[in-house]
């Protein structure tokens, strides 16, 4: 593995956690380990910063292994972050069980009740952050499917802090391009499959995806532009 990738993803988490103040001193973290690419990513960054002294925080990860995960990646994960140094936590949850009579299955509701019992975990057991594995490509892809599908202007934030809970998500690889996850974790040899599930429905998110790729042409700088964009709202010239 190249030094470059794993120094220029390390700058760049750097730079998010400084720039939304993602992780106050002495602050209890809970990361969502998903056990693909991108939490891996995260997990093994975060584990990585702490062990070197320049992250003061306590970090559990918390894997949500549902009805349909393969019992492989149980003892894959568990392998991982032994070695990260990093406590990993596993909690099984029926989601295909808790659909209401007549409805379908479907990545959303998956995501909301791993989403969920993420939150709740965190709530019992007194962490302050959740850390999830979103990157930058998320990000530019769920603004624009918003915005075609919602006609609103609005995308993943790198910090969200809940009225109701003393909790905040966080999105410490916010700066992060996916191609540079996946050359990182190539090189790591921590590459994880994709959801192969039977009810994968990532089509929209897949389309705009390749949206972005052919607006952008794969730049890096103008994917920067579009998120800083964001950013530097100029309201005479909108309607």
């Amino acid at each position: 593995m190249h030094k470059s990738i794993a120094h220029a993803v390390d700058g760049l988490v750097v730079k998010a956690l400084k720039t939304w103040d993602m992780i106050a001193p002495g602050e209890r973290v809970l990361i969502g380990a998903s056990g693909g690419k991108d939490s891996a990513v995260l997990a093994r960054d975060l584990a990585l910063k702490k062990a070197q002294g320049r992250l003061d925080a306590e970090l559990t990860a918390l894997h949500i292994r549902n009805d349909f995960t393969p019992a492989s990646m149980a003892e894959r994960l568990a392998a991982e972050y032994e070695a990260w140094g990093l406590p990993l936590v596993t909690l099984d949850v029926a989601v295909v069980a808790r659909l209401k009579p007549g409805r379908r299955m479907n990545c959303y509701w998956c995501s909301t009740q791993r989403r969920t019992e993420l939150i709740r975990y965190a709530m019992e057991h007194g962490y302050t952050a959740v850390a999830l594995g979103h990157h930058l490509d998320d990000v530019l892809e769920t603004l624009f499917m918003n915005m075609l599908r919602k006609a609103e202007l609005s995308t993943m934030p790198p910090v969200l802090r809940y009225r109701k809970y003393p909790l905040k998500i966080i999105r410490p690889l916010y700066l992060v391009e996916e191609r540079q996850i996946v050359e990182l974790a190539e090189g790591l040899g921590i590459l994880a499959s994709t959801c192969t599930c039977a009810y994968n429905d990532h089509s929209e998110r897949d389309r705009v995806r390749d949206r972005v790729e052919a607006l952008t042409k794969g730049s890096s700088q103008a994917k920067r532009n579009l998120l800083e964009s964001l950013r530097h709202i100029n309201a005479e010239y909108l309607p």
